[in-house]
């Protein structure tokens, strides 16, 4: 995955401030270029408050480069645009134009629909360098989110832990056996989740040969994804999952996984596009 720059996307609500300083810090992280976008009725009504974020994150982060963008439009229009080539697009859980205050702001639900590169959404109260894990809510494949997964635990030092559900079934079933019927059965469902945790480890070898200093824990779990993930991210620095993209901006919204991490967890959530 190429990084160009990182988008942040702002609106001078408090919540877009802290979406501003985690994009500066993940642009400093990457050493490319932040852009400051800014959506608006009337461009002119930007220029204070992109004036104000461009001074915050240089007084934060020295040496940066920021460029203030004011887009003329709606928010979700102009930050899916911009997450075309963004390595990173931010936002925060509210705020974000007229729609501000309302859960999620509506805007952030809707760009992680339609968005066309990563989107980090901030959330919880851990700082953007402290320390902790990544956690990659790995689906039905080892995709785009888990090469994300993979570049951030990198970039940050950090280790991967890997969250694979059985309800995302890898294998197919194996007829019964009648050994193990008449035995009470009770070798099969642990064979089954050795079978699906190695088919989850081999599905992530070719990233684990690309990013060798990386540290992987992969763990297959029997029970709800979203319920697992929720326990997880109280620990952890970023949640990276992925999602299938919309097409259009009428009724975009994304599957219940993600609103559910989107609306509860406990870090920053990063949602990775798939077609």
């Amino acid at each position: 995955m190429t990084l160009h720059h990182v988008v942040a996307g702002v609106d001078g609500s408090l919540v877009s401030v802290r979406a501003l300083d985690w994009a500066a810090a993940e642009a400093v992280r990457r050493g490319v270029t932040l852009r400051v976008v800014y959506a608006v009725a009337d461009r002119d009504e930007a220029v204070p408050v992109l004036r104000s974020a461009a001074s915050r994150v240089r007084r934060r982060q020295p040496g940066l480069r920021v460029v203030p963008v004011a887009v003329q439009g709606g928010a979700v229009h102009a930050l899916s645009r911009a997450s075309a080539d963004a390595g990173l697009t931010v936002v925060g859980t509210r705020g974000l134009g007229v729609v501000a205050g309302a859960a999620l702001g509506s805007v952030s639900s809707r760009l992680v629909a339609l968005a066309r590169g990563p989107i980090l959404v901030v959330r919880g109260d851990h700082p953007c360098d402290g320390g902790r894990d990544v956690l990659l809510g790995l689906a039905d494949d080892a995709g785009a989110a888990a090469a994300y997964a993979f570049e951030e635990a990198e970039r940050r030092g950090a280790r991967l832990r890997v969250l694979h559900s059985r309800t995302h079934r890898h294998v197919a079933p194996e007829p019964p056996s009648l050994v193990l019927l008449r035995g009470g059965g009770r070798e099969r469902p642990a064979r089954y989740d050795r079978a699906e945790e190695a088919v989850a480890c081999h599905a992530l070898d070719h990233l684990r040969e690309r990013h060798p200093d990386v540290v992987v824990e992969t763990h297959t779990v029997r029970s709800v994804p979203a319920r697992v993930l929720l326990e997880a991210t109280g620990e952890a620095a970023v949640v990276v999952i992925g999602a299938r993209r919309r097409t259009s901006v009428s009724g975009a919204r994304p599957g219940p996984l993600t609103r559910t991490l989107l609306h509860r967890a406990h870090c920053p959530v990063v949602v990775v596009p798939h077609v």
